[in-house]
């Protein structure tokens, strides 16, 4: 297992140096949100283009540390292309990974199935779910697809 946390490591690293989809996109037509981790610091905007139903275009900003950054980073790249509503279901998706319940913190409220790394169907995503075993980091994950479930409740052409 530790060759693929290795590899998890790399690819949170690489969204945290290089990050995907950074920079503003003009307000309007793009719809903004904000978001603020006030525990560490943590900022995130985004900024989403919706054309016809589809997010066409995601804007990152904000500065804090690497997982808030490169979570951000790792979802701007996930939900680019896809429908609102498959937008909404990686969301879903990625929160029950990263929450914690009664079970456990190993994704032991996920399906069988979705419990295997690479079986959730979110991709590198999955980088982040060693994230849970350290409860006050959580909310660094989140805080980009909670600014990101914001943007999309925003009035817009969605």
């Amino acid at each position: 297992m530790a060759g693929l946390e290795d590899l998890y490591r790399e690819i949170i690293l690489d969204h945290y140096r290089n990050p995907r989809n950074r920079g503003e996109l003009e307000v309007p037509p793009a719809t903004m949100a904000e978001g603020f981790n006030p525990l560490c610091g943590d900022e995130v905007r985004v900024y989403l283009q919706v054309a016809d139903g589809i997010i066409t275009e995601v804007g990152i900003g904000g500065q804090g540390c690497s997982i808030s950054q490169s979570s951000a980073s790792m979802m701007s790249t996930a939900v680019v292309g896809k429908s609102i509503d498959e937008t909404r279901s990686v969301l879903r998706k990625f929160k029950e990974m990263m929450s914690i319940h009664e079970h456990g913190l190993e994704g032991d409220h996920l399906s069988p199935d979705e419990n295997q790394p690479g079986r959730s169907g979110l991709g590198d995503l999955e980088a982040l779910r060693g994230v849970v075993k350290f409860p006050v980091r959580i909310k660094c994950a989140t805080l980009g697809w909670n600014t990101l479930e914001q943007a999309l409740t925003e009035p817009g052409d969605g």
